[in-house]
C-alpha cells in the first residue's frame, strides 16, 4: 500500500511538471501485460530506463508535451495504458532521436511513441492531438504518391482539413523566395517499390 501511494505521488510530480493539471494518475486500472506488449512490438527493454530525465532535459518538444518521455516510460512499466494512449505525447515526438543519442541506456525512446500511436489507433482511442495525425497521414500519403514528401501539396492539403488559409501565409512565401519549396512534385524512378511499404 505504502509503494503505490508513493508511485501515484511520483506520478503526479510526473505530471504536474508538464502540466497544469495536477490530479493524481490512479493505479486502479493497470494493465499487467501492456509493458510486455510495448517491449515485445518496440524490441526494447523498458526495464533499462532509470528515469535518468536526460530525455527530457534534451527533448527540443518536452514542454508541449504533457508528460516528458521518461515519464511515458514509467506509466508504461506501470501498465497505465488507458494514461499514456490518451495522453499528446506520443503524438508531439517527432522522432529526432536527441534522446537517444543522449540515453545513456540508448533506449530508442522515437521507436516506442512509434509503438504507442499504433496501439492506440488500434485501439481506436480517441487522439489527444488530431491535428498532428492528420499531418503525419497527409506527410505519408505524400511519400506513397511520389516516393518523397511534396511539401507544397502537403500544406495545401493541411490547409484544407484546418480550413486555415492565412495564419502562416508569410512563412510560405519566404520558404518560396529562398526556393526551400518546389511548385511542382518531384517523383521517384519507381513507385511501385514504395508503394509495396504502404500494403
Amino acid at each position: 500500500m505504502h509503494s503505490q501511494l508513493s508511485t501515484m505521488k511520483d506520478i503526479t510530480a510526473m505530471k504536474s511538471e508538464h502540466t497544469i493539471s495536477k490530479q493524481p494518475v490512479m493505479l486502479n486500472e493497470t494493465d499487467a501485460s501492456f509493458a510486455e506488449e510495448v517491449s515485445r512490438r518496440s524490441g526494447i527493454d523498458l526495464s533499462s530506463c532509470f528515469h535518468c530525465r536526460t530525455c527530457a532535459g534534451g527533448c527540443p518538444f518536452s514542454e508541449a508535451m504533457d508528460y516528458a518521455p521518461h515519464c511515458v516510460n514509467r506509466l508504461v512499466q506501470l501498465g497505465l495504458k488507458n494514461e499514456v494512449l490518451k495522453c499528446s505525447s506520443i503524438w508531439v515526438c517527432v522522432g529526432c532521436n536527441t534522446c537517444v543519442v543522449q540515453c545513456p541506456m540508448a533506449i530508442d525512446i522515437p521507436v516506442i511513441m512509434d509503438v504507442l500511436r499504433q496501439i492506440a489507433l488500434e485501439e481506436k482511442v480517441v487522439v489527444a492531438k488530431p491535428d498532428i495525425l492528420n499531418f503525419h497521414k497527409l506527410l505519408l500519403q505524400s511519400v506513397k504518391r511520389y516516393g518523397r514528401t511534396h511539401k507544397i501539396e502537403i500544406m495545401m492539403r493541411y490547409k484544407l482539413i484546418k480550413r486555415d488559409w492565412f495564419s502562416d501565409m508569410n512563412v510560405g512565401m519566404k520558404m518560396l523566395a529562398k526556393r526551400k519549396l518546389d511548385i511542382l512534385p518531384s517523383k521517384i524512378k519507381n513507385t511501385r517499390e514504395t508503394r509495396k511499404y504502404f500494403k
